[in-house]
C-alpha cells in the first residue's frame, strides 16, 4: 500500500553526499525497496545517495532510518545525522538533540567553537570505533589494524566498525586509484560478509588527509561522515596521523576527532537544498514524470 496523498520530502546534503528526507513520525511509510530505488534514479525520480526517514523514537528525540539507492537499509550515516540534526534543532529550538539509529544512539549539536566560520556546522557524537574482527564483521580472524588482503595491487589495509563497515586503504595517490572500477569489487569480496564501504586515504599531513569513497549499495559519493571517521581512526591506528585531523573529501572538508575517552566526533555543514512533494502517481508503474 503506498501514500494517497502528495508526501512531503526534504532534499539536503553533507557536502554534496545528498538525501531525500521523510518525516515518519505521524505515519509510517509502506516505502518498498523497488518504491526507493525509482525515487533514488536521478533521471525519473527525485535522486539522492540516501533516503532518510525521521521515525519516532521513546527514548531519543527521533529514530533515523537509513536506506541506500539501491532501497537496502544501512546501519548509520554520518552526513545524514548532522542533516537530521539541523532539522530537529530548528523544529525544537534546541542547540543539542539524540538520535537514535540501528547503528546506536548519537548525540548532536550545533558548532559554536569561535573558528566555526561557515555557518551550518554541526557535531556528531559518532560513538566509539570497534576493531574486533567479529565486529566489522569480516570473514575469518585476522588483525584489523592491518588487514592480510590486498586487492589490485592495494595491500593491508585496515578495518574499523563505526555504526556501519568499512575497510580503508593507504596509498600515495587517492586520484591515481580507479575507485569506479576497484570499489564494487572490493564491496563484494567474500571477506566481507555483510559488504563493507571502501575508502582510499592520502595522507598529507599529521592533521590533514585526502579521502576518497565507494560507498556500500550507492557507489562514489563526494562524501561519506562515516567514512570519514573510519579514515581518522585507521590512520591514527597505525601512526600515520593524529587524533584529529581535517579530512578532504570530494565534496569538502570534515573534523574529525577521535578523542580522549575513545569518542569519534565529526564536524560539518548540513544544507538543505529545496523541499518538495512526491505525487501518489508516482507509485504508479506507469507512471511518467512531466
Amino acid at each position: 500500500m503506498h501514500p494517497t496523498s502528495p508526501l512531503p520530502f526534504v532534499k539536503m546534503h553533507g557536502l554534496g553526499n545528498d538525501f531525500v528526507v521523510l518525516d515518519a513520525r505521524d505515519n509510517l511509510l509502506p516505502l518498498d525497496r523497488r518504491a526507493i530505488e525509482r525515487l533514488a534514479d536521478r533521471r525519473r525520480g527525485i535522486g539522492f545517495d540516501q533516503m532518510v526517514t525521521i521515525e519516532r523514537s521513546g527514548t531519543a528525540d527521533a529514530f533515523m532510518r537509513i536506506h541506500n539507492a539501491d532501497g537496502g537499509e544501512v546501519e548509520s550515516c554520518g552526513n545524514a545525522a548532522r542533516c537530521v540534526a539541523t532539522l530537529l534543532m530548528r523544529e525544537t529550538g534546541k542547540d543539542r538533540v539524540s538520535i537514535d539509529t540501528l547503528g546506536g544512539w548519537l548525540n548532536a549539536q550545533r558548532d559554536t567553537a569561535p573558528a566555526a566560520d561557515i555557518e551550518g556546522l554541526v557535531t556528531v557524537d559518532m560513538g566509539e570505533p570497534r576493531f574486533d574482527w567479529q565486529a566489522i564483521p569480516l570473514a575469518r580472524a585476522m588483525d584489523t589494524n592491518s588487514l592480510d588482503y590486498s586487492h589490485a595491487g592495494f595491500a593491508a589495509p585496515g578495518a574499523v566498525n563505526v555504526g556501519n563497515p568499512h575497510v580503508v586503504f593507504f596509498v600515495d595517490d587517492v586520484n591515481a586509484v580507479p575507485l569506479e572500477q576497484i570499489g564494487p569489487q572490493i564491496e563484494h569480496d567474500p571477506l566481507f560478509p555483510q559488504r563493507i564501504n571502501v575508502e582510499f586515504a592520502q595522507v598529507l599531513a599529521p592533521d590533514r588527509i585526502r579521502m576518497r569513497v565507494w560507498e556500500r549499495g550507492v557507489g562514489i559519493t563526494r562524501a561519506c561522515g562515516t567514512g570519514a571517521c573510519a579514515t581518522l581512526v585507521a590512520t591514527a591506528r597505525r601512526g600515520l596521523s593524529a587524533r584529529r585531523a581535517d579530512i578532504l573529501l570530494d565534496g569538502g572538508v570534515l573534523t574529525i576527532n577521535w578523542a580522549a575517552d575513545n569518542h569519534i566526533y565529526m564536524t560539518g555543514p548540513a544544507t538543505e537544498a529545496y523541499r518538495g512533494v512526491i505525487p501518489p502517481a508516482f507509485w504508479r508503474d506507469d507512471f511518467q514524470a512531466a
